[in-house]
């Protein structure tokens, strides 16, 4: 134990120091926000794949797999694709649009510019999305991190969410979008090593091997076209599955990684070693949560399944690796939730007190209104995470999409059809995020299709109807400028 909260406390340090140098270096919002555009190629990949996985690939994709088999690699395909698919189109044409329409710091900032809106509505209505969703991502963060404490040190759960969600705090508040980047990027080799070390030690020195204790657990486990009782998947399950993958294209939080690297230029190095850091990632997570099956004597039921990652760790490492591979899970909380807080510190900043109560407000200002909506959005969160009993993957799903549902399309669209309108932007942002806080709750038949699919279907549909009923001529000028 001593050896573990060694490796826990030296890593608190590192994230500290990160802090304190980003400190150092931010000087405006634009810095606070993009880290003045300046990251490079790697850094860049890297945070933006940490920022994205989140502690669901360490604790709910594993416990998925645990408890379905194969099944949940349909996930880890559509995420996969989705990755590919958003780096390579998105994430150039985003990067030159954001910088010619003004130097726009934050989504809701490059819709209004986009589309020339002077009524405020491009700001008000991704903020509120961004602000909604973001809470509900933040709280599943700080759930896998109780979850985590909550194991390893045996704290009373409100205890351990509260330890997480104050690790998170210190070095966002401090040191913005360069100390988020910089421990994402170090956050995310963590995570590599840890998922890949153990289907390896289980595979090298468990007393069979991996299939074979899958294969006598359950044989359905093994087939990607049936559940665990043998019963064939669907078309609407596995397409429900892969649906994840639609998530991609709205996600602010990786969005902004796209925003801030140097040059437009460095994003196909950068999306060569982002996919491929997802592909071994995703891979390794599937396997780990195969190898709990038969590497551990006590089954898992419910929530505890998330728990695999944890378990595995402690029986198969010595307590001072084992301590860095549940660092890493720490770490896959953090390299969301410092991103999604910061996004959505950022829209309170840039996009509601400056675009709508304070233009004239100073840089100075603007940083520390910035900062102060960290805390409260944590404390939000905090709040949202108080059930002990909620799924990580339950709570990630729904505001996954709901983010990639009233953004994706729109943010698509916006990029590569001219004659997009502002009422079609916003009203495929609302068709999007309404129908899947709608959707959600609803269960039986169609109703079971994972939320993102419908929601990404009537935002795309509303965007193109509501554009061609009511174009709009400022709008197809600045697709032309953003494009130069």
């Amino acid at each position: 134990m001593i050896a573990t909260y060694s490796t826990f406390g030296l890593y608190f340090v590192i994230l500290l120091g990160l802090g304190i140098v980003a400190w150092q270096r931010t000087q405006d919002l634009s810095d606070y926000i993009l880290g003045g555009r300046r990251l490079g190629s790697g850094v860049t990949a890297l945070s933006a794949g940490a920022s994205d996985m989140s502690g669901w690939l360490l604790l709910g994709l594993p416990g998925a797999a645990y408890l379905g088999g194969l099944e949940a690699g349909w996930i880890a395909v559509g995420l996969l694709i989705g990755t590919w698919l958003n780096w390579l189109l998105v994430s150039q044409r985003l990067r030159v649009a954001t910088e010619s329409l003004d130097d726009s710091l934050t989504l809701p900032d490059y819709f209004e510019r986009r589309f020339a809106d002077t009524s405020g509505l491009l700001r008000v209505i991704p903020g509120v999305f961004i602000f909604v969703f973001f809470a509900l991502y933040v709280s599943a963060g700080l759930v896998a991190g109780g979850r985590l404490f909550e194991t390893v040190f045996e704290m009373s759960y409100m205890w351990a969410v509260g330890a997480g969600a104050a690790a998170i705090i210190v070095y966002t508040f401090l040191g913005g979008y360069l100390a988020v980047s910089w421990t994402d990027a170090l956050q995310a080799l963590l995570m590599l090593l840890a998922l890949v070390a153990v289907p390896i030690m289980v595979m090298g020195f468990g007393d069979i091997g991996l299939v074979e204790s899958v294969r006598a657990a359950n044989p359905e486990m093994l087939n990607p076209f049936t559940d665990t009782d043998g019963q064939a998947l669907g078309l609407l399950a596995i397409i429900s599955l892969l649906a994840w993958g639609l998530g991609y294209f709205g996600q602010p939080h990786i969005l902004a990684r796209f925003m801030g690297i140097r040059s437009a230029g460095q994003l196909t190095r950068a999306r060569r070693i982002a996919v491929s850091w997802a592909a071994i990632c995703l891979v390794a997570a599937i396997l780990v949560g195969m190898a709990g099956i038969g590497g551990l004597a006590e089954p898992l039921e419910g929530a505890d399944a998330e728990t695999v990652f944890i378990r595995l760790v402690e029986v198969l490492f010595h307590p001072l690796v084992a301590g860095f591979c549940l660092a890493a899970i720490l770490a896959a909380v953090m390299s969301t939730a410092d991103s999604q807080l910061l996004v959505a510190s950022s829209v309170v900043a840039e996009d509601f007190y400056k675009g709508l109560l304070r233009p004239d407000a100073t840089q100075t200002e603007l940083v520390w209104i910035g900062r102060g909506s960290v805390i409260v959005i944590a404390l939000i969160a905090l709040w949202l995470a108080a059930d002990p009993d909620r799924m990580v993957l339950d709570l990630v799903a729904h505001a996954w999409a709901g983010l990639g549902a009233a953004f994706g399309p729109v943010i698509v669209m916006s990029l590569y059809w001219k004659a997009m309108s502002r009422t079609g932007a916003a009203a495929g942002m609302l068709a999007g995020g309404l129908t899947v806080l709608v959707w959600q709750p609803l269960e039986g038949g169609l109703f079971d299709v994972y939320e993102i699919l419908p929601g990404a279907i009537f935002a795309a549909l509303a965007a193109a109807v509501f554009s061609r009923l009511m174009p709009d001529e400022r709008a197809e000028q600045r697709f032309a400028r953003m494009l130069q």
